[in-house]
C-alpha cells in the first residue's frame, strides 16, 4: 500500500460542502470517484479540513492510501480529465504512512475576499462578495490583530458546532486591500465553526467605521455571539492551504487561484 497526498480545488458555488452527503452534489464525493477510477479500486480520502456549502478551495490537501501503482502526474492528469470543471486536481506526491491529511497539519489558513467598489462586478460574483460602501483595510488590519495567539473564540463561534472547546491559536491574521478587492486572511492551529466568516462580519463593521478597531478584542473577551456583527456570506471564502512539518516536503501553498486576485499580503 502507498499513502498518498493530493491538492485539490474546486469552486464551492453549487456544492453543498466537501462532505460526501447521500442526496446532494459534495466535493469529496467527485474527488472519490475521480480517484477509485484511476486506480480501479474504491478509494476514500481524508481532507486537511472540511468546508461547508459555498466554499472555495485552493490549497485543500486529500490522503488516501492504495494497492494501486501510479505515477504522480498519472494521479494529477488522470484525476482532471475525470473531474467535473469545478473541481481540479494541482499535484500528488507519495508520503510516509506517517502522514495524515487532518492530523499532520501544523496550521490551516482561509482567505475571505471582498468586492469593495460603488457597482458589483458580474465577474467576481461566484469568488468575492459585494461591499458597496468603502472598507477601510488598515482598521481591519489593526482590528484583528487582536486574534493572535491561543484565546476562547466563543464570540465567533457558530450555534451547531462540534467543537469540544472553543480554544483556537491564530498564528495571523491580516487584512489589505488591492486595488478594489479587500482580502482577509487567517491562519490558525484550527477554527471553530464559521469562525472565519463571522469575524470578517465583524471586521466590516469596523471598516466601514461603525465600530472602532479595539471592538473586536472587546466581542473576544465578551464570548457571546450575539454581540458580533451577522455571519459573513460563504462566497468569498476561501480553503487557502495548510502547513505541514518540512519533512514531508509537500510543495507550498498555491498563491494565488486565479489570475489577477491578490496574491498575498505584502511584505
Amino acid at each position: 500500500m502507498t499513502r498518498w497526498a493530493v491538492c485539490v480545488q474546486y469552486d464551492g458555488t453549487v456544492f453543498s460542502g466537501w462532505q460526501r452527503q447521500d442526496d446532494r452534489r459534495s466535493v469529496q464525493q467527485e474527488v472519490e470517484t475521480a480517484l477509485s477510477a484511476i486506480a480501479g479500486a474504491p478509494v476514500v480520502v481524508a481532507c486537511a479540513g472540511r468546508t461547508d456549502a459555498g466554499v472555495h478551495a485552493f490549497g485543500q490537501v486529500v490522503s488516501f492510501d492504495t494497492a494501486t501503482s501510479r505515477a504522480p502526474q498519472a494521479w494529477v492528469a488522470g484525476g482532471n480529465s475525470r473531474l467535473p470543471p469545478d473541481v481540479s486536481f494541482a499535484w500528488a506526491q507519495a508520503v510516509p504512512e506517517s502522514f495524515h491529511a487532518r492530523f499532520s497539519a501544523l496550521s490551516r489558513s482561509y482567505r475571505y475576499v471582498i468586492w469593495n467598489a460603488p457597482a458589483r462586478a458580474a465577474l467576481v460574483a461566484r469568488h468575492a462578495v459585494w461591499v458597496r460602501y468603502p472598507l477601510n483595510a488598515q482598521r481591519m488590519h489593526a482590528a484583528a490583530q487582536a486574534l493572535l495567539g491561543e484565546q476562547d473564540f466563543s464570540a465567533f463561534r457558530a450555534a451547531g458546532c462540534q467543537s469540544r472547546t472553543p480554544m483556537r491559536c491564530v498564528f495571523s491574521a491580516d487584512v489589505w486591500r488591492s486595488g478594489a478587492f479587500v482580502v482577509v486572511e487567517i491562519r490558525a492551529n484550527a477554527f471553530v465553526y464559521h469562525m472565519v466568516r463571522n469575524i470578517v462580519g465583524s471586521l466590516i463593521e469596523v471598516g466601514q467605521g461603525r465600530r472602532p478597531p479595539a471592538w473586536i478584542a472587546e466581542l473576544l473577551a465578551g464570548r457571546d455571539r450575539r454581540l458580533a456583527a451577522a455571519t459573513a456570506p460563504p462566497g468569498g471564502l476561501f480553503f487557502a492551504g495548510v502547513e505541514y512539518a518540512a519533512d514531508y516536503a509537500l510543495p507550498a501553498p498555491p498563491k494565488a487561484w486565479f489570475p489577477g486576485f491578490p496574491e498575498g499580503a505584502a511584505t
